[in-house]
C-alpha cells in the first residue's frame, strides 16, 4: 500500500490500521523528539512516544480534521509528557535554545562543536526552572515552529495566556542566564551600546 500521505489520515479515520500505521512512521520523530525534550530520558521518550500514538489510534474519532493532525498529534504527546513530569516529579530536559541543525556540517569545527555543546547544556539547565506547561510552549514555539494560535490549541490555553507564558518563559530565562553568566551579558551590553 503505496498512497500518499494526504489520503492516509482519510483512512486512518475510517478505521484502516494499516494506514494509522504509515502516520506513525511518518511523525514518530517529531513525537519522539519532543517527548525526549521534555524528559530528557531516550526510554521515557520511547515509552511517551508510543502512549501518544496509543491515544491517537483510541481517540481517532475525536480528531477534527479541520485542524492540523501534526498540531493535534503533538499537543497528546505535550499533554502526556506534562502529566508524567507533574506525576513523577522527574528532572525534565528541556529543549536547547536553538534548532539543531540535522545537515552534516562539510568542514566540522571541534572548538565551535564544542562551545555549542557546553551552551546548550548551560541553557538546559537553566531552562530546566520552568514550569512543564512553559516548557512546552517554549518547546512548540520554538522548536517546532507552533504559531500562538497552535500552541494554545495544543495545551488548552488562551492565546493570550500562550503570550503570556512565553514572554514570562522568556525573561525568566533571560534573567537566570544573565545572572549565571555575567561576564557574557556584560559584554553582550558593552556590544549594544553606542560607541561615542
Amino acid at each position: 500500500m503505496n498512497i500518499p500521505e494526504s489520503e492516509w489520515l482519510p483512512l486512518a479515520l475510517q478505521g484502516n490500521d494499516e494506514a494509522f500505521t504509515h502516520l506513525v512512521e511518518h511523525y514518530e520523530t517529531p513525537v519522539y523528539n519532543l517527548c525526549y525534550r521534555m524528559l530528557g530520558s531516550p526510554q521515557e521518550a520511547e515509552d511517551a512516544a508510543q502512549e501518544t500514538f496509543w491515544r491517537a489510534y483510541r481517540n481517532m474519532h475525536r480528531y477534527d480534521p479541520k485542524r492540523s493532525f501534526i498540531t493535534w498529534l503533538l499537543s497528546i504527546a505535550a499533554h502526556y509528557c506534562i502529566d508524567q513530569h507533574r506525576k513523577h516529579r522527574v528532572n525534565v530536559m528541556p529543549l536547547e535554545g536553538y534548532v539543531e541543525d540535522t545537515s552534516p556540517d562539510p568542514s566540522p569545527n571541534p572548538e565551535q562543536t564544542a562551545s555549542q555543546s557546553q551552551e546548550a547544556a548551560a541553557l538546559r539547565t537553566l531552562l530546566d526552572r520552568l514550569k512543564p506547561q512553559d516548557r512546552a510552549a517554549i518547546v512548540l514555539r520554538y522548536w517546532y515552529d507552533f504559531s500562538e494560535v497552535e500552541i494554545a490549541q495544543s495545551l488548552n490555553l488562551t492565546v493570550s495566556a500562550v503570550k503570556s507564558r512565553l514572554h514570562r518563559a522568556r525573561q525568566t530565562i533571560g534573567q537566570l542566564w544573565q545572572a549565571a553568566h555575567p561576564a557574557t551579558a556584560h559584554e553582550r551590553r558593552r556590544d549594544e551600546s553606542p560607541a561615542f
